[in-house]
């Protein structure tokens, strides 16, 4: 969610800006006997009781060293993360995007933690993150965790009969949009839920084909997919055509969605008090919510959602890896693990699935990750994303453009980054 071309071009004043503050540690490649890890966490997702397990538990197993972890946005991921991991002042453990990994990988910016395979999990790991955080039979990142969208509705703000195919779940959204509320919350930038569209109808992002990879959005189902998205943008929402899928809860808290398509993990932000940073709904909007996964083309299939999450990875330049793979060992353990599990992520090790909620969202989240696909498996894929340009593509559908020329355009793109 980079490139082996131009990651020297990205350093500079992003990289002084973003660089860690990893010490200690020792020039032949060890971790000095005292000194401070750096930990870098994306956003708000890693609940605080996660984070507090965290610095407790390597402070009190590492006498002498401390650990500090400094949150980062989706935003840092890209430009700043090459920057700063390229340094000799990197962070010691970095989260990114499970689909971001192979780019990292590929530039040497990650180290091998193969030796530490068996104690982090084995084959208890989520496969699909491990695959694609293997390079020649080495392992490069850990999962951390991993999340499916569903669509979350209140009878506050939708009554209706819940959709049995994605067609139904158009018009529903159409039937239900005001000049105050979005049938289906859908900002234009929102390219995690534009997949489905395209997926569903028989479309693919591209394929492999060979050794090139051919765009797929130009294709029939691509176009077909597109096409129904506009139908979306026009009639089944307000939401700006030119903003992205931050922070869903506030829109939903406010009454102004009907169906909000949103990692499973979103509950827990629509639940946060009132009177929280980041405040929920739990007494209003969110007092009776619920959810379903995404319908199908037909009665009764489930739609393939984007299968997003998290990797979690030791920088290569870090200069306490040992302390780095103990810290990491922490992160992929029972009691960590059980945490995030508890607030609804779906963790790392498949083993402690059995500590996430059971309740209806989560048990439509399970149903809707049974569906769910993965971006193409390219080390290049996050040039594609850096360069936004499939959400450039959706802002001019949203605004009424040509479908088919957009997505021709779109692929041709695509292919030119995925095959340089």
């Amino acid at each position: 969610m980079k490139k082996t071309l131009g990651a020297l071009s990205l350093l500079g004043a992003s990289a002084l800006a973003l660089s860690g503050c990893a010490g200690g540690g020792s020039p032949t490649g060890g971790s000095a006997a005292t000194g401070e890890l750096t930990v870098w966490l994306v956003g708000t997702d890693t609940p605080q009781d996660a984070r507090d397990y965290l610095k407790k538990t390597f402070e009190q197993q590492n006498d002498g060293w401390t650990l500090t972890i400094e949150e980062k946005t989706w935003a840092d991921t890209t430009e700043g993360y090459v920057a700063a991991l390229s340094s000799n002042d990197a962070p010691d453990l970095v989260e990114v995007g499970n689909t971001q990994a192979p780019g990292f990988i590929d530039q040497g910016l990650f180290a091998d933690i193969t030796d530490i395979r068996d104690d982090l999990g084995g084959d208890d790991m989520l496969p699909a993150f491990v695959e694609s955080a293997t390079l020649d039979g080495a392992l490069y990142a850990a999962p951390y965790y991993a999340g499916s969208r569903v669509v979350f509705y209140s009878p506050t703000t939708y009554g209706g009969e819940l959709p049995a195919t994605l067609s139904d779940y158009v018009k529903a959204g159409i039937d239900n949009t005001t000049g105050s509320k979005s049938g289906i919350y859908a900002p234009g930038k929102d390219w995690y839920n534009a997949l489905p569209y395209v997926w569903a109808n028989g479309g693919e992002i591209a394929t492999l084909e060979g050794d090139k990879w051919v765009g797929g959005f130009s294709s029939e189902g691509g176009v077909e997919g597109l096409t129904m998205l506009q139908d979306v943008y026009k009639n089944a929402t307000i939401a700006p055509a030119d903003a992205d899928e931050t922070d869903p809860q506030v829109p939903f808290c406010a009454g102004e969605v009907g169906f909000l398509s949103a990692p499973s993990w979103v509950q827990w932000s629509i639940l946060a008090p009132a009177d929280a940073e980041a405040p929920g709904c739990p007494d209003d909007t969110g007092k009776d919510m619920a959810a379903f996964a995404l319908p199908g083309m037909t009665e009764g299939e489930v739609a393939p959602v984007f299968a997003g999450g998290s990797s979690i990875a030791v920088a290569a330049k870090s200069d306490a890896p040992d302390m780095s793979e103990a810290a990491l060992e922490i992160i992929l353990s029972e009691g960590y693990q059980k945490i995030l599990a508890e607030n609804g992520l779906i963790p790392a090790r498949t083993s402690f699935a059995q500590y996430l909620p059971d309740n209806q969202i989560t048990a439509e989240a399970a149903k809707a990750a049974a569906s769910s696909k993965a971006v193409p498996a390219s080390p290049k894929w996050v040039e594609v994303e850096s360069a936004g340009v499939i959400k450039d593509a959706l802002v001019k559908i949203a605004q009424g453009g040509d479908v088919a020329e957009i997505a021709a355009a779109l692929d041709g793109q695509i292919e030119a980054i995925l095959n340089s």
